[in-house]
């Protein structure tokens, strides 16, 4: 008894410990945001507009929303060292299908969305098994499946087809004052799959496998189920954008996920959110924090009225940026 409280007496004598403040980069990435806006702000007040005015903040919002679906699908392959370059056509397939499957009809809203989301699993699932029956290169088998969609679409389409009623147009306009009702249901599935790869044991597996598939193999995580489900789910994710496109837009349109550039945009986003390409590091709320800086800028540049070709270059650098201060940030952390 006596030597527990002789333990006792010299753990409250001992100094506290020092907690150290980390700077993670979930938290740059909003940083960053906060900077921009405020920087933005101001740009667009000397040019006499507003920002973050009710109608700024619906336009960030309602860019980020399709963006954010395709980005969140994207996150859970990268996470697992994969990424997917079909995600851009399939959102145009997908808002064709849920198109013509409504035709219209309101009965018909939920086969239409059931739909499309089926077709989105099956390619998912067509890049899984590429990549791990096959052995090909995430890369090019994505590619590959990009280019068999992309074919199958000019053949069979030369501009918008189906209908979607009026009903289902509601969740692309409805909002809650000024945010989008469809902004609210992005970031709930944003939460669901931050959930799934932090509290699952397949997100645990993601992870594992991003971080070196033959040590996860020999500790019995089965690689192959692992990367096909990613695929999967990210399919999904582009599917509901397509089906949110087209309600957005009446009908479905071909290319409207190519047009938008989906497929590097949500790479870029995903990027900017901290998670590494390699695999193995980041997670669903940086990403969500990189979405929304590529929409405020947007909305930044169209307030401004610059040309697409400057757009395209301040993305482009703030991309290369983010990316060397985190690679700087994980060299110095090894070395210290």
């Amino acid at each position: 008894m006596s030597a527990v409280r002789e333990q006792i007496r010299r753990r409250s004598e001992a100094p506290p410990r020092t907690r150290t403040f980390v700077i993670t980069p979930v938290l740059v990435v909003y940083l960053a945001l906060a900077v921009l806006l405020v920087v933005g702000s101001v740009l667009v007040g000397v040019h006499g507009g507003v920002l973050l005015d009710h109608g700024g903040i619906l336009n960030i919002l309602t860019r980020g929303t399709v963006l954010g679906l395709v980005a969140i699908g994207q996150t859970l392959v990268i996470v697992t060292g994969s990424l997917d370059l079909s995600v851009a056509y399939l959102i145009g397939l997908c808002s064709l299908v849920a198109a013509e499957t409504m035709a219209g009809s309101t009965a018909m809203i939920v086969p239409g969305v059931l739909a499309a989301l089926v077709v989105a699993a099956v390619v998912g699932l067509v890049n899984g098994l590429v990549i791990t029956v096959l052995k090909a290169n995430a890369f090019i088998a994505t590619l590959g499946v990009a280019l068999v969609l992309r074919g199958y679409l000019e053949h069979n389409y030369t501009g918008p087809a189906g209908s979607v009623p009026r009903a289902f147009q509601h969740i692309g306009y409805d909002r809650i004052g000024p945010v989008p009702v469809a902004a609210l249901l992005m970031l709930l599935l944003a939460a669901a799959a931050w959930w799934y790869l932090r509290r699952t044991r397949t997100g645990y597996h993601m992870y594992a496998v991003g971080g070196d598939v033959d040590v996860a193999r020999l500790s019995g995580v089965r690689t192959g189920r692992t990367i096909v489900t990613a695929h999967v789910l990210c399919a999904v994710m582009a599917g509901l954008a397509g089906v949110f496109l087209a309600g957005r837009l009446g009908s479905g349109a071909p290319y409207v996920g190519t047009d938008a550039g989906y497929d590097l945009e949500s790479i870029a986003a995903v990027v900017l959110g901290g998670t590494a390409l390699a695999g193995g590091r980041g997670g669903v709320a940086g990403t969500i924090g990189g979405v929304l800086i590529l929409s405020t800028l947007d909305t930044i540049f169209d307030d401004l009225g610059l040309d697409s070709f400057f757009k395209d270059v301040v993305r482009g650098v703030v991309l290369i940026v983010a990316v060397a201060l985190y690679a700087r940030r994980r060299t110095a952390g090894r070395s210290a």
